[in-house]
């Protein structure tokens, strides 16, 4: 675990209605066993937030080049299918729920998380809509802690689509 993963664990937890799983196996192949089984991914937390009926897909970063992480949502686009299915299988989500990644990168990563997202033939393009949510804004001295109101407004670079 890396040292924001778990100031942005914080931060999911500060809403009262979500509830957190971290480093959350998703296994497309059903099996005992994630590492014989074929393709999966420890997701960084799975955030369940049952007043919207979404759950997230969790993703920190503040690798600059972002690479792994366009990888990785790249990965999840190809096999969205079958990723919801595992969902079902294994964590119990209910299938009429919302499945979205939650994407959190610092502030001046947005562009570049943007246009990789473009070569990932653009937000159209995705099967899912991808949430976003800086580094900054998770600091617990910008948010009340026992129901997460009163947050910062987030930056007028990220897409209204990706905003909530």
């Amino acid at each position: 675990m890396n040292f924001y993963q778990g100031v942005v664990l914080e931060y999911l937890r500060a809403d009262r209605s979500i509830f957190v799983n971290e480093e959350c196996c998703i296994q497309l192949n059903a099996g005992s066993n994630p590492d014989q089984n074929g393709p999966h991914w420890y997701c960084d937390a799975l955030a369940c937030d049952f007043k919207n009926h979404t759950v997230f897909l969790c993703e920190i970063t503040y690798s600059s080049s972002l690479a792994a992480l366009v990888k990785r949502l790249k990965d999840w686009n190809d096999h969205w299918d079958m990723l919801r299915e595992a969902l079902v299988r294994d964590s119990s989500v209910p299938k009429d729920w919302i499945v979205r990644p939650w994407i959190f990168v610092p502030e001046h990563l947005i562009s570049l998380l943007l246009r990789r997202l473009d070569q990932l033939g653009g937000l159209a393009g995705l099967k899912f809509k991808p949430r976003l949510t800086t580094l900054e804004m998770v600091q617990p001295w910008r948010y009340r802690s026992w129901d997460r109101q009163g947050e910062d407004a987030k930056p007028e670079a990220i897409p209204p689509e990706m905003q909530s």
